[in-house]
């Protein structure tokens, strides 16, 4: 392990010296992918650099032990204990860290959210959704601008689009793919017996422009008038978009803008972020035969999540983690289950590096 550790530091000191060399600083399109790598590698070498000298000062601890007198020797005992547990916490960030990054982590992310079965309640489970993801990006302090709405007849929302621009976004929401299930009271209900409905939540890394190439051939592009709200104009103009990405079959739709143009833009961006997801989707099926077994799998189909009301219990069934707090939850405060994926995540991560290196 140290060796390639030290690795590491050579490869961090050679990038820092060429970053130096005057035609390499001076040159934005040269210096931009060194200072990205330096400032990628940095944490790693940070705590490297720390392990090197907690191993250094568990050696003089070691060493005082053989040649100090008693009372000297059962401090230097004491060191020694300490710095072993510091080593074993540092070791497990360093694995951490060395584990391969998903580079999507770091992109914004487009938040699909739709009624699934259940009817009107069904709806107003999405509506409660919504509002919740806009709760956690406000508190983030992230962007949100939705792209495209449907509301339902008698309220709620039968889908919705939405971008989220911040830091890591992707990286973070991505753990809520998935079929989230709803048991209530439904207002309706007059004799208080509790519904079960559902709704289904989609996380795509939005694709930027070297991710997805989309060929003009490749698309059929048709106009056509928006329906719903809107006023007058809905019946004149043909402003709406649907985009066709021929070689996949794809279809996106967007009528929200009055403008043509935005609404093009809109659908492109959207279809680009679809194409990306489905790359990756057939990657990762590529790489696991089973990924329903996967946290953040982004399988629609998989339940993920309960939220029952009546117990103000909600309960994340990937990684068997109930919390009695749903109202804060519907308020935005999902850190603990995020967190909670993440270390799962992580922990299944280093465990089949474990089983792969031992092979």
């Amino acid at each position: 392990m140290i060796n390639n550790l030290d690795s590491i530091l050579e490869k961090h000191r050679r990038l820092n010296d060429e970053l130096a060399k005057p035609e390499i600083s001076l040159d934005p399109a040269a210096s931009m992918p060194l200072l990205k790598e330096i400032k990628d590698l940095t944490p790693l070498v940070e705590r490297i650099e720390h392990f090197h000298m907690l191993s250094d000062q568990l050696e003089q601890a070691k060493q005082m032990v053989e040649v100090s007198e008693s009372e000297l020797r059962d401090l230097a005992q004491e060191e020694i204990t300490r710095l072993n547990q510091e080593l074993h916490g540092i070791s497990e960030e360093i694995k951490t860290l060395l584990l391969p990054k998903d580079e999507a982590d770091e992109l914004n992310a487009i938040l699909e959210i739709r009624a699934g079965t259940g009817g009107e309640e069904a709806a107003l489970f999405a509506a409660d959704l919504y509002r919740m993801y806009m709760k956690f990006a406000e508190l983030r302090r992230w962007k949100w601008e939705p792209v495209s709405l449907s509301e339902a007849e008698a309220g709620g929302i039968k889908e919705v689009i939405v971008e989220v621009r911040g830091h890591a976004v992707y990286g973070t929401l991505k753990w809520e793919s998935g079929t989230h299930r709803v048991q209530r009271v439904p207002a309706t209900e007059s004799q208080g017996r509790v519904h079960t409905s559902a709704a289904t939540v989609a996380v795509l890394p939005e694709a930027e422009e070297k991710d997805v190439h989309l060929r003009p051939e490749d698309l059929k592009i048709d106009t056509y008038r928006a329906s719903g709200a809107g006023g007058q104009h809905v019946n004149r103009t043909e402003s709406a978009i649907r985009i066709t990405h021929l070689p996949t079959g794809l279809v996106v739709a967007i009528q929200d803008e009055r403008s043509q143009l935005k609404n093009k833009a809109k659908a492109m961006k959207l279809l680009a972020s679809r194409l990306l997801a489905k790359t990756r989707e057939e990657e990762a099926s590529k790489i696991s035969a089973n990924r329903k077994s996967q946290v953040g799998s982004g399988d629609r189909s998989e339940k993920i999540r309960t939220y029952n009301f009546p117990q103000n219990r909600i309960t994340d069934h990937r990684i068997d983690l109930t919390l009695y707090k749903l109202d804060k939850v519907m308020e935005g405060d999902l850190n603990e289950i995020i967190e909670g994926l993440r270390i799962d995540d992580r922990t299944r991560k280093l465990e089949q590096g474990a089983e792969a290196a031992a092979k």
